[in-house]
């Protein structure tokens, strides 16, 4: 059985956490002999979003593939970034004319990996189905890729669940992002696929979803607008390693890790 190791992100939260996440991450893969990282990338800036410098930090850090969601284009600067790039992409089902990719291909040690990124639609923007959007991106690649991955950015957990179900077999790994709440259902699904719901967030935990605890409190308490600073101490990485075999296009273990 050939082998290969996929390390998946959680939401990477404030500049912080990018400059934690490149300087360790290439001791976390060696130490792991993790053969390919996917981060999701969406909230990396000050006030969310993401922009070139960032992301450049990022996949020069040890990640191969940056995925989005819903703050994705919050930084204008952005937009000609994605563009032009390989390696960072937004949700699939945004609509036509928008920036960027929803799909890419990277050849990692041989193996053609093929990283879909979808936002949900329940308790988000009405966009396009997922599934058919997944569904469509599958059969126009079909051949031109040995294993497919794929990142839910979605509220719902039902969502991500029923996503997951439904392409089982069809795609290697498959992880939601968006909630920052690590979930503890790892599984192999019963046709193969590696599955997650949530693999959490990277940025600095003693917040509420990486933002200072008192901003959050105050703002639920009095309903009154508020403005978001990031959390402040150490900062600590989420995310779930999948193992796949190459030969058969199947998940033979899911692991949490945190670091």
């Amino acid at each position: 059985m050939s082998t290969f190791k996929l390390l998946a992100i959680g939401d990477v939260v404030g500049p912080e956490a990018v400059k934690y996440i490149s300087e360790k991450l290439w001791v976390f893969r060696n130490a792991n002999k993790i053969n390919m990282v996917v981060c999701n990338s969406e909230n990396a800036c000050n006030g969310n979003g993401i922009d070139p410098q960032s992301s450049e930090e990022l996949l020069s850090g040890g990640c191969d593939v940056l995925t989005g969601g819903n703050h994705t284009f919050r930084k204008k600067e952005i937009r000609r970034y994605l563009d032009d790039s390989s390696y960072a992409i937004r949700p699939a089902n945004l609509p036509a004319g928008t920036p960027g990719n929803g799909y890419t291909t990277v050849n990692i040690d041989g193996i053609r990996v093929l990283v879909i990124n979808v936002l949900g639609t329940i308790y988000l923007e009405s966009l396009a189905c997922p599934f058919a959007t997944i569904d469509r991106i599958l059969e126009r690649e079909t051949g031109s890729y040995d294993i497919a991955v794929l990142d839910i950015h979605a509220e719902a957990t039902s969502e991500k669940i029923a996503l997951g179900r439904y392409f089982d077999g069809r795609i290697a790994a498959i992880f939601g992002t968006h909630t920052h709440v690590a979930t503890a259902d790892m599984q192999i699904l019963p046709k193969g696929s590696g599955y997650v719901t949530d693999l959490g967030m990277s940025g600095p935990p003693d917040g509420v979803l990486g933002i200072r605890a008192d901003i959050i409190i105050e703002k639920l308490r009095t309903k009154l607008p508020v403005k978001f600073e990031f959390a402040e101490g150490a900062t600590e990485v989420n995310g779930v390693i999948f193992t796949l075999d190459t030969d058969k296009n199947r998940c033979v273990s899911v692991e949490r890790v945190k670091f």
